[in-house]
């Protein structure tokens, strides 16, 4: 027997091409080939978003299509048995972030999901997309048939100038709102725009395809306003979003009211004849009602040094234990300054107070911070 361990390739997008083209830096992540950056930089790239618009190539990601066996309200059942949202009140044309939760009151992932009439299209983290797709053949499949789409690119295009943008190949979409999901033609092309994204910028993702990804892409990077952007700017932008990266401020240890994600779980799911019946559906309740042991919380470090994922957090210069750790940290370009989030026990995570975090040894402090660190600008 060969002690030899083969290396699995690394997959590649329909967009790997115009991403060489452009002068992305590719780097391995979630199993594929991705641009981390392009030659003007990172900074340069998360300022093009706030100002303009900016493409992200996000084909990594899962998708798939849900359907019942038999028509009605079985999908929407369905999904609601592994999320703790309200799926069966989604109407269509619109979608929800939702969380697929663990016994424990765990995240799984946290997912998109939309309602195009009968069908749900449900977007899942590159990371955890087999994981989920084996997960949904053993909960929905009884009562829902489940289309992986494999052949499927999205894209991604945020900021001011993203309606502009991309009206000029769909005048539809001007006429959506933030959560609006449709079926649209762009180039001609049939595709599922969603009124969303991941900065909390206005944008849009664009569900299309794989054999005519490049065409569409480098139609809308035909526009001045319209610049190509890597995982390094994404990652920046979601943090000034105050927007959780699963694998880091998500996992399957943290419950929903531990990263402050109450908000999604509609009160239809909370009380009444469709509370609970999601897995961890008691502890959650819970802490709902009580509370959670720990909390996710903005922290903003005094001076330029960032703080980055795994600072241990303390209450005070001399104490001891510590108190959470940072799960986000980096520099927000549009606040000029350092940013992060992380998780600490109650008391810390009142707003305005300071705690400390472990710096090379040194403790740093750190204003506690409501988040978003940015004013969001989605159209609603």
């Amino acid at each position: 027997m060969s002690d030899v361990v083969t290396a699995v390739p690394l997959k590649r997008t329909p967009l790997y091409r115009l991403h060489l083209d452009l002068g992305g830096r590719m780097v391995p992540f979630a199993g594929y080939e991705m641009p981390v950056q392009y030659p003007s930089g990172i900074l340069k790239e998360h300022l093009h978003v706030r100002a303009a618009a900016g493409l992200f190539d996000v084909s990594h990601m899962g998708q798939f299509e849900i359907r019942s066996r038999t028509g009605g309200e079985d999908a929407a059942r369905a999904l609601e048995s592994i999320v703790p949202m309200d799926i069966v009140g989604l109407a269509p044309g619109r979608q929800r972030y939702a969380l697929l939760t663990n016994e424990d009151g765990g995240v799984r992932d946290d997912l998109m999901i939309a309602r195009l009439g009968e069908v749900f299209l449900v977007v899942a983290n590159a990371g955890c997309k087999d994981a989920d797709e084996s997960y949904l053949r053993q909960t929905v499949s009884p009562t829902c048939t489940i289309e992986r789409l494999d052949d499927r690119a999205l894209l991604a295009l945020q900021g001011p100038a993203a309606e502009a943008a991309l009206a000029r190949l769909a005048p539809d979409v001007r006429s959506m709102r933030f959560m609006d999901v449709r079926a649209m033609e762009v180039m001609d092309v049939a595709c599922t725009v969603s009124r969303s994204g991941y900065t909390g910028a206005d944008g849009f993702e664009i569900s299309l395809p794989a054999s005519h990804a490049e065409a569409v892409a480098r139609a809308l990077l035909a526009n001045g306003d319209v610049a190509m952007i890597g995982l390094g700017a994404r990652d920046s932008l979601r943090l000034e979003a105050g927007l959780c990266l699963y694998g880091s401020d998500l996992d399957a240890t943290t419950t929903p009211v531990e990263a402050g994600l109450e908000w999604s779980i509609q009160k239809v799911r909370r009380a009444g004849n469709r509370a609970g019946n999601f897995p961890g559906a008691e502890k959650i309740l819970r802490q709902l009602a009580n509370g959670a042991p720990r909390r996710r919380v903005g922290l903003r470090p005094e001076g330029r040094a960032p703080i980055r994922h795994g600072a241990r957090l303390f209450a005070d210069q001399g104490a001891a234990d510590a108190i959470g750790v940072v799960t986000s940290g980096g520099f927000g370009p549009s606040v000029n300054a350092p940013i992060a989030m992380g998780y600490v026990t109650p008391p810390g995570a009142l707003a305005g107070g300071t705690i400390y975090a472990d710096l090379r040894g040194a403790r740093v402090p750190l204003r506690l911070s409501e988040l978003p660190f940015i004013s969001t600008t989605y159209k609603r």
